[in-house]
């Protein structure tokens, strides 16, 4: 079987940790890197057994090799002239969230892809988690009933790389804001209170969905926090159901009973986890926090032509739900 080539841009922290071993793990062949040394582009080839073509000139990279696509990891005010130098080059492009600071900046690269015929997928892995899928297939297929309401919680220690409201909202919140329309649709109407101090931001949102659903988001960027954490309760006619922390998902199915559920233990919960051996070492938290999933995704993509399910366009309006929220807070 034929693997998918892909020639990477940059290859700091977060790419050589999450976004390297799930493109290993989903199969696909690295065919090149580039980063600002051809010595640092050699060690991560190296390091994740490539025998490919080191660049210190992601241009020249883009020129000279034959590839399926792009993934592109750097700064993110450097994601949109990266991306556009893809696209140019004809290549079909992952990159890394934010794309674009506003919805504007967004919406120009998402048609400067369209009108190349190229695909741009965006980095939301949340949407490939398989906590998330399945809390999707709850809400789309109704099992428990129409969803009514949800409550996310998103909290972490921001301060070190996000230094302004903005940049934590479309740096670190942006992934639940993403989720958020994922699983519930767009907002229809949106509003909030702040209590911030510089860097060290507190937000609590409410949102209506044009669907009539309505939730409730808690947003943390503090020190406090220095356990990263995150949940999702969603509540419909006949149950609920707990995403908790990417490793477990609590459903409750409305239950009748003869005499009253307290005075035995009739009450019951279906509760999914994923098992916990040796054998899954670091890749059990690549497969459940989504990044493999979002790989395998991209991969399939560039292969068949199909748009991401989290691409370019759709990107456009993740960004405009955060900055819709950013002028609604108080």
């Amino acid at each position: 079987m034929k693997k998918t080539k892909l020639c990477f841009i940059g290859a700091g922290f977060h790419a050589t940790t999450n976004i390297y071993p799930a493109v290993v793990e989903a199969g696909a062949e690295i065919v090149a890197i580039a980063t600002r040394s051809k010595e640092r582009s050699q060690s991560a080839l190296t390091r994740f057994g490539s025998t490919g073509t080191p660049y210190d000139d992601y241009k020249s990279m883009l020129e000279n090799e034959e590839c399926d696509g792009v993934v592109v990891i750097a700064q993110p005010d450097d994601h949109p002239s990266l991306v556009l130098d893809c696209i140019a080059a004809g290549k079909n492009v992952y990159v890394e969230k934010p794309l674009g600071m506003s919805e504007k900046e967004a919406a120009m690269l998402a048609e400067a892809a369209e009108k190349a015929g190229v695909v741009l997928m965006v980095g939301f892995m949340k949407r490939f988690a398989p906590i998330y899928t399945q809390l999707k297939e709850l809400i789309d297929g109704e099992s428990l009933g129409k969803a009514r309401s949800f409550t996310a919680r998103f909290a972490v220690n921001s301060t070190p790389f996000c230094k302004d409201e903005e940049q934590f909202m479309k740096f670190a919140a942006i992934h639940i804001v993403d989720l958020v329309r994922f699983l519930f649709g767009e907002a229809a109407q949106v509003t909030g209170f702040r209590n911030n101090d510089n860097e060290f931001i507190s937000q609590s949102i409410s949102i209506k969905c044009e669907n009539g659903i309505v939730g409730s988001l808690y947003f943390s960027g503090m020190t406090a926090w220095s356990r990263e954490s995150e949940n999702v309760l969603v509540t419909f006619d006949d149950g609920f159901a707990y995403a908790d922390e990417v490793t477990s998902l609590t459903v409750h199915k409305s239950q009748t009973f003869d005499d009253l559920p307290w005075k035995s233990l009739k009450e019951a919960d279906t509760v999914y986890t994923p098992s916990m051996t040796p054998m899954s070492g670091a890749y059990r938290d690549l497969y459940l926090r989504g990044f493999v999933g979002e790989m395998v995704h991209f991969m399939h993509c560039c292969e068949t032509g199909q748009t991401p399910v989290a691409s370019g366009q759709d990107n456009v309006r993740t960004m405009a739900l955060c900055d819709t929220i950013l002028s609604h807070l108080q």
